[in-house]
């Protein structure tokens, strides 16, 4: 048997802008080319007023290498209410959809079905509200939009916002289920394990790890964290 392995990276970027208060899109992408992800899902990839320009230029991330999600708009943001998705070479896509979630503050997801190295993988990317009331309502209407499609393979990603254990969120993701998580936030100190994955049974995950080495603990107030999901297939 050969092992298959995809690494996934979830980043709230906070725009680039570090805890030097320095905005450094360069920087940014340090951080992201040392997580050795071969897809990232981001957070506050967008600036805040509109038009939402991306926050990463969209030439320097052409030229480390990474690929664009189709969720944002040609020549300005790169996301939809901020999530956005980058892939390296060998990820193919297959189709891509963008979801208004409910709650207080206007909030939204996206979800794009890949052709990876482990076969047809759904990822979903969300940044949860603040309030709880939200984030239950957010993580329900995820699960029905999944309920809608086709069965794929799914990983969930993103900044859940939560400081508890999430039970509720993983009652309302069902059949999705949360991985255990680590402490990615405040990333100079980390002690909450905001930054989260959750997957279907069909997928192997984990370990769950925090990016720790520098620049990261300076250029965004969250860490990346990443997983490895595995596929065994003869050979």
């Amino acid at each position: 048997m050969s092992q298959t392995h995809l690494r996934i990276a979830t980043y709230n970027l906070q725009k680039c802008v570090g805890l030097d208060l320095r905005r450094n899109p360069r920087r940014t992408l340090e951080v992201l080319e040392d997580t050795e992800a071969d897809i990232v899902v981001l957070q506050e990839a967008d600036k805040r007023l509109a038009p939402r320009p991306t926050a990463l230029p969209h030439d320097m991330i052409a030229a480390e290498g990474w690929e664009i999600l189709p969720f944002g708009v040609p020549g300005g943001s790169i996301g939809w209410h901020g999530n956005a998705m980058l892939m390296r070479p060998g990820v193919t896509v297959i189709e891509t959809s963008k979801l208004d979630l409910p709650g207080i503050e206007p909030r939204g997801a996206i979800r794009a079905d890949l052709d990876t190295a482990i076969g047809r993988l759904r990822i979903v990317g969300v940044h949860l509200g603040l309030v709880p009331r939200s984030r239950r309502q957010q993580c329900a209407a995820i699960r029905r939009m999944l309920e809608r499609l086709p069965p794929c393979p799914t990983l969930i990603a993103g900044d859940f916002n939560e400081w508890g254990p999430g039970h509720d969120l993983d009652a309302e993701l069902h059949p999705v289920q949360l991985l255990p998580g680590v402490a990615s936030y405040p990333a100079i100190r980390p002690v909450a394990a905001l930054d989260r994955f959750g997957v279907t049974a069909d997928l192997d995950a984990g370990p769950v790890r925090p990016h720790l080495a520098q620049p990261a603990r300076i250029a965004s107030d969250h860490l990346p964290v990443t997983v490895d999901l595995t596929a065994t297939r003869p050979g």
